[in-house]
This record gives structure tokens, sequence and C-alpha cells, in this order.
């Protein structure tokens, strides 16, 4: 365990803002991040226990207390076959995209289009991580997390983690600390079947096509890099949190009167909102178009410090030396400008801490 003093969280997190940890504790296994917790928690200090930092947008004054950076390693195999899969369990710290290669490597199936996201492991359950038609709760068997409240280990299986589109029973708490993911994965050499239409037209092929596991991993990866959704250190439209806003889900009642009012807007002979049933009868809309048709292009709010990603409209970008303060007031301006032009209010993907949007 390493422990340091006034580190900036700017240079922990992927949006690169925020002010400083008052204490730094770096864990590289997982009674070394159980200990952590425990010793935190049992001085009743402020506890931030920090991943990857890709869904994370701390405060300019940082964080008053000791924040837990988890960068415990390991993946097991307990078992391979073909009919019952692979039962892979993965450290919390692990790099997610590390163990999708390491996946479409071995032949093992259910992640592939998850490929390119930045972070680490341990936090894909804890939002449900998803893109283009696939999200972990499909493979996700067990997670195992410390109970803060029992002072225990406690393992959830799938269904007792009530996974919903970019949200399970561990986002919005900070009662569990996921310690590691055990995931059943599908040996095959092909992938699962497509089912993201701009993914399939990238492949050439219909949708619920299976195709070759590296082909899917190389043809998201391209979407991925089109649209600054993978993280390169020169390109100032990758300093963001991916997607700020989540895809508006509604009523089949909210989507009509949205439609109509959008018709008003942008004219009846314009194409209509994207519109993508649920299961359980609601409809899904894309946050990216609100953003667009409200008059916020890609680009926009340049040459201010943040600005939209010139690729994505979706993604909030630092352009180098913007602050927290300076996200989120362009995060509100997008956020209210939506609000005011179709009557739907866009919600925060990446955590906030020390704000509020």
């Amino acid at each position: 365990m390493r422990e340091e003093h006034d580190v900036p969280l700017s240079s922990l997190t992927t949006m690169r803002v925020g002010g400083p940890a008052s204490r730094l504790l770096t864990v590289e296994t997982t009674d070394e991040l159980v200990d952590a917790v425990r010793e935190v928690d049992d001085a009743e200090e402020p506890l931030l226990v920090l991943s990857g930092g890709s869904n994370l947008v701390v405060g300019d004054e940082g964080f008053p207390g000791t924040v837990v950076r988890v960068a415990t390693t390991g993946i097991a195999r307990e078992s391979v076959d073909s009919r019952g899969g692979a039962l892979v369990r993965v450290a919390a710290g692990e790099d997610w995209d590390g163990l999708v290669a390491g996946a479409v490597e071995q032949g093992w199936a259910g992640i592939e289009a998850l490929s390119g996201i930045p972070g680490l492991t341990g936090a894909t359950p804890i939002q449900n991580v998803g893109a283009y038609g696939q999200e972990v709760a499909q493979t996700i068997a067990q997670v195992r997390t410390w109970d803060r409240e029992e002072q225990a280990v406690r393992t959830f299986f799938n269904a007792d983690c009530r996974f919903t589109y970019r949200h399970s029973r561990f986002k919005g708490t900070d009662r569990f600390v996921v310690l590691d993911v055990l995931y059943q994965l599908e040996v095959a050499d092909l992938s699962r079947p497509i089912a993201y239409s701009a993914l399939a037209e990238g492949l050439g092929v219909p949708l619920g096509t299976r195709v070759p596991l590296a082909d899917t991993r190389a043809a998201v990866l391209e979407q991925r890099r089109r649209r600054g959704m993978v993280l390169e250190a020169a390109d100032h439209d990758t300093w963001s949190c991916g997607s700020f806003f989540t895809n508006p889900i509604l009523s089949k009642a909210e989507f009509d009167e949205f439609a109509e009012r959008a018709a008003e807007r942008l004219g009846f002979e314009a194409p209509g909102p994207p519109r993508f049933p649920e299961p359980d009868g609601r409809v899904k809309t894309s946050a990216a178009w609100l953003i667009e048709k409200a008059g916020f292009a890609k680009g926009f709010g340049l040459p201010a410090p943040a600005a939209l990603s010139t690729k994505h409209t979706l993604a909030v970008t630092n352009r180098g030396g913007a602050t927290t303060a300076d996200v989120l007031a362009l995060a509100r301006q997008l956020r209210d400008g939506v609000e005011d032009a179709f009557g739907i209010r866009l919600v925060n993907e990446p955590v906030l801490v020390g704000e509020q949007l």
C-alpha cells in the first residue's frame, strides 16, 4: 500500500479536472483494499474509492478525505468448457480493455463489442457498462464486494445486482466496494450476434450476424476512434468521460408528446427522433440527437477550455486547462437547452464528487 498527500485528482481522471486528494492510498491486493476501506471507516473519515477515473468528475476543491485508488490485479479462469462457457474471475483493478483483448484472443465471446472502453473492471457492474448492443449485465455471473455497513465480504449473483440501463444496485450508493467480478463468457470463435446497426454496417453484415471476434473488436475500435472515444493523450476530443448524458427512456405517451414537440420545432418534413423500443414497453431515444437538434453542434463552445467534442455531440471535453466549473457550466447549458427545446431533462452519466449538475 502506498500513501501520498495532496495529489491532484485531475491526473487520475480521463476528464483531467479536479482538485487534490488530502490523502491518497494506492492498494495492490484485495486484502489491502479491504484494510484501507476499513481503516478509513473506523476513523469516520470521508472516503472516495477511485477506479480508472473514466466516469468521474471531481470538484475543483478536491476531496477532503482519503481516496483509495484501486490497483489490484488478477485474472483467474475458474472453468472453461464448450457447454458451460468460460468462468473468469477478474480483480477490480484490472484494465477493462486489456480484459476484452485477452478474451478475444482466448476465444471467449460476450464482451467483444465493449472494446476500447477506458477504466477498470471493478467499475463495469456499477453502471452496467454497455455499448454497441452489449452490456456487462449479459455476462456477469457474480460480483464480490466489501459491504461497508455489514463489515463483511458479500457476493451478489446476477439477478441480485438489479441491472438496468446504465444502472445497478451498486450505483448511487457508497455501501459496496467491488472486489472482483466473475464473468461467464461463451467459448466461441465468433462474436455474439451483432445487435447495433452502425456496427453491422461497418462490418458489412446484417444485424444478428456472428463474425470473427477479432473482426468485431477491430470494427468497434474503429467506430470509437472516429467518435473520439478511445483515449489518446494528444487528442483533446478524448479528454472526457465519454458520453456525458444517458439516453432518455420515456413512456410511450411521453415519447409521443416529445415527438410531436420535435416535429413542431424542426418541421413536419424532418426525420423524427430516434426510437428504440424497450422490453417493458417504454421507448429509448438518443441524447446525442437531442443535443444536436437543440442547437449544440460538434465543437460547440470552442475555443473555450471546455467544449463539445468535434467528433461527437455527447462528449463534453477538456480542451486543455479546463476546470471542473468550466465542464459543468457547459453541461448545464446543454441540459437546460435540451429541456427548453424538447421538454426532456438529460441526466449525467459520470459520477460527480463535491458538485451537482
